[in-house]
């Protein structure tokens, strides 16, 4: 990988003036926001055996749930962008806790797809990374930027590592059905901790370097520029491979055999070892070159996924397997959402890291709904694994010609 500039690596950001109340503030409404849709798998069986569902049933609520998430962020950003981020995520709370007790009495199917799906979707679409990183784009200097992307990716990180075996003693202590209602309640914090995130896109330090333009301009400019269309198809893949382990894991390796304790254990793995991906993440992408990082990423998945197939499982693979991903898991966001304002600036940042977003939720749906339908067809997860493994080889290529610099705009020549 090229270094890029010296004047962004790691020794000239100014930490001292790191605005630390919002940076904390959003790390721990994505902790909040990303927790327990990273643990929707383990009340996949529970509640399937109550209920009579099948696998098809709960992985279409899982795929709608990462549809509405990424339908929803470029509107959610968008908004935030002229009305303040602070509203967005006070919305995302309560449209949080209605779904998840909606899902905890939901008596049809079709009510599990409204709460568990569609409103879960939009809370998470209105209160995770690409609202809250737009935030703090516009409240750190470019130079801060990776690092900052890298705390708040690590905090979401945190989430999944916290919300795995909260969920699981939940589950095992008060049934699947109270521990959704006790999950709702919870994400009612969100709006109050999220009040020092009130400013918008005319806020914030870095104000008086945006670049004015409407919203229908910004989108002409992004659709015409071919490495952020290259951006958006690549990370189609990461919403593919994660969101697929994240609602099926825990069936798959009671599928091979292995004690489903090592379901909470490898979850809370890929958790806490992607709080160190992502931090390590930022600091890797802010000194070298991010495309070229992401392409190493994605080479990297494909590789730690067939080596899993591919050798003797075991409970001890399983871990091995669970922290190898975890490492790998988010890695992506800092240097993607990055790249995003290197080529366009923080002004219309949630809008345009939104749309970056959408492809990645639709691979999300994409890989929640195939795990669920293919399993109930074919009797095997495998065809969704591989596939998996060669997407993953399309994004290293896709990533690798990404051009690291700012669109050339004819006022800023």
């Amino acid at each position: 990988m090229s270094a890029v500039s010296s004047s962004t690596t790691p020794a000239s950001v100014d930490r001292a003036t790191m605005p630390w109340l919002i940076i904390v503030s959003g790390s721990i409404v994505a902790m909040l926001t990303f927790g327990p849709r990273s643990a929707m798998g383990f009340f996949q069986l529970p509640m399937l055996a109550d209920t009579g569902w099948d696998r098809t049933t709960f992985g279409l609520a899982m795929a709608l749930q990462n549809l509405c998430w990424g339908l929803g962020q470029p509107f959610f950003g968008a908004i935030a962008d002229k009305y303040g981020t602070w509203r967005v995520l006070a919305m995302s709370g309560i449209l949080y806790a209605c779904g998840l007790v909606m899902m905890a009495f939901a008596t049809a199917p079709i009510w599990l797809h409204i709460g568990g799906g569609v409103l879960v979707g939009l809370a998470v679409g209105s209160g995770s990374f690409g609202i809250i990183l737009s935030a703090f784009a516009r409240n750190v200097t470019p130079q801060q930027r990776s690092m900052a992307f890298g705390i708040g990716t690590a905090a979401g990180s945190a989430g999944m590592f916290l919300f795995a075996p909260l969920s699981q003693a939940l589950i095992s202590t008060y049934g699947w059905q109270d521990s959704l209602v006790y999950l709702g309640v919870l994400m009612l914090l969100v709006p109050l901790v999220a009040i020092p995130l009130r400013g918008n896109a005319s806020s914030g330090s870095q104000k008086e370097v945006q670049y004015k333009q409407s919203i229908g301009e910004a989108l002409k400019e992004a659709l015409s520029h071919k490495s952020y269309l290259l951006l958006v198809s690549g990370f189609f893949v990461c919403g593919y491979q994660v969101a697929f382990i994240t609602a099926h894991f825990p069936a798959y390796i009671g599928d091979i055999g292995i004690d489903a304790r090592y379901a909470v254990i490898a979850l809370a793995l890929i958790g806490f070892f992607n709080i160190i991906g992502s931090l390590s993440s930022g600091v890797i992408s802010q000194k070298y070159s991010k495309p070229y990082f992401l392409s190493l990423i994605y080479i990297g998945r494909s590789i730690a996924v067939a080596a899993f197939l591919l050798l003797p499982q075991s409970p001890l693979s399983v871990i091995i397997f669970a922290i190898v991903m975890g490492l790998l898991w988010l890695s992506t966001v800092p240097p993607t959402n990055a790249l995003v304002a290197i080529m366009f600036g923080t002004r219309h940042l949630g809008l345009l890291g939104g749309i970056v977003f959408l492809s990645h939720q639709i691979g999300s749906f994409l890989g929640v709904w195939m795990g669920g339908y293919l399993y109930d067809h074919f009797g095997s997860y495998d065809p969704v694994w591989w596939l998996g493994v060669a997407l993953g080889i399309f994004a290293a290529i896709v990533h690798w010609p990404i051009q690291e610099k700012a669109v050339v705009r004819p006022a800023m020549a």
